[in-house]
């Protein structure tokens, strides 16, 4: 088949489904984005408020993407330890953690004073 006709949505599709089914780290980002937005709705957020939470979520998931897609890379290419594959996916992950940081001071700044709110007022 040519590959100009084929939909990219559906590879798409399939490369989140496959890390949602099989990265662990993808899940727990999968939970805290279900948590962050029954939260939202509870709360009824602003509409910034989601925009700040959507693109965190989004950040997120988009990170842990690019990351396993370049473990996948890293590992085919290099099947044995070498001091560059290691520097390569440390990077990734580096960068997984600096947006998870972000979505959760992000987070915080919108979920703490509404829960200060709630349990004390």
């Amino acid at each position: 088949m040519n590959k100009h006709r084929q939909n990219p949505f559906i590879h798409a599709m399939r490369g989140i489904l496959e890390t949602a089914r099989t990265e662990r780290n993808f899940k727990i980002h999968l939970i805290c984005a279900i948590v962050a937005v029954a939260a939202g709705s509870w709360f009824r957020l602003s509409t910034s408020d989601w925009l700040w939470i959507t693109f965190c979520i989004a950040l997120v998931f988009a990170l842990e993407l690019l990351n396993t897609a370049l473990e996948a890379v890293v590992d085919l290419l290099s099947p044995a330890s070498h001091p560059l594959a290691k520097k390569a996916k440390d990077a990734a992950a580096g960068a997984v953690l600096i947006g998870a940081i972000f979505a959760l001071i992000v987070g915080a700044s919108i979920f703490l004073p509404k829960l200060g709110h709630f349990f004390f007022d």
